[in-house]
């Protein structure tokens, strides 16, 4: 009977999404416009901001703490391609999650007088997100093909791991939206254990340096993050099939996906009528 009752949940976000993804769509980029209308350099901003961050970061551990190349697939790259990668995936994931925590008690009572569902809120401010993630993997694409890096053939993974970043972002954020409209303080801890996450999820520095501590290599790749940044990586330095190669990690992922769409579904259907009186 639960079960019935949390499938029932996902079926109705899900198809609230579908239904609604011309409004999604809309509303994203206006969303976009509207944030960036008052900057000289407009939407630029959205782009500059992550290379300015992969920028510092580079120059922290390559210059001031130097960082050896980073061995992959049987050979080494150098630690800049290697950080680029990860940190425009870090940037999406984490961008769009501090925004979308709070997109409906900061629009909700703008949006009680609107006549569609409050779970496509959340999904406006992760698209909006997601043309800058495109925007920036246009750009890290020019650079490893100058680099060195040219095209391969695993390149055909890059739109499941596109896709699967996008189904963890909402699933995650189905349930921090909906927990920070009840409880204003989820968003403040979410910040904060996001920051600490980003030194978590291999983004920068490899799991490798942990091999002499194996139990706890195993804990931290339990992160689905950390599937996903070394997916996109394994894409751009055409390395491996990642997702097949690493097969138990690749239904280990979605089995994280369909138990927190499954909580963040329950959650929200549950408390969205009453959404209002947490204002």
């Amino acid at each position: 009977m639960v079960v019935k009752k949390r499938m029932k949940s996902i079926l109705i976000v899900l198809k609230e999404q579908f239904r609604h993804f011309y409004l999604v769509r809309r509303l994203s980029m206006y969303d976009i416009k509207s944030k960036n209308q008052n900057n000289y350099l407009g939407m630029v901003w959205e782009v500059l901001t992550p290379l300015v961050s992969i920028l510092i970061y580079w120059f922290v551990f390559s210059t001031l703490r130097k960082r050896e190349p980073i061995e992959m697939g049987g050979g080494e790259v150098p630690f800049f391609f290697w950080l680029f990668v990860g940190f425009i995936v870090w940037t999406f994931f984490f961008q769009s999650t501090i925004e979308a925590s709070k997109s409906i008690y900061t629009r909700l009572r703008l949006l009680s007088k609107m006549n569609f569902p409050l779970s496509v809120i959340p999904n406006i401010t992760i698209f909006s997100k997601f043309y800058t993630h495109l925007m920036m993997l246009v750009i890290v694409f020019a650079v490893f093909q100058i680099a060195g890096y040219y095209i391969n053939i695993y390149y055909f993974q890059l739109v499941y791991f596109v896709l699967a970043t996008y189904i963890l972002i909402f699933a995650f954020s189905l349930i921090t939206s909906t927990l920070s409209t009840l409880i204003r303080d989820v968003h403040l801890l979410l910040n904060s254990f996001l920051r600490m996450g980003l030194y978590l999820s291999g983004v920068l520095w490899p799991l490798s340096l942990l091999s002499e501590f194996p139990l706890l290599m195993k804990l931290m790749q339990l992160n689905p993050l950390v599937y996903l940044i070394e997916g996109y990586r394994s894409v751009f330095f055409g390395t491996e099939w990642y997702l097949i190669t690493h097969w138990q990690l690749t239904l280990y992922f979605w089995g994280v996906i369909f138990i927190m769409m499954a909580i963040g579904a329950t959650l929200h259907v549950k408390f969205r009528r009453n959404f209002i009186d947490y204002l």
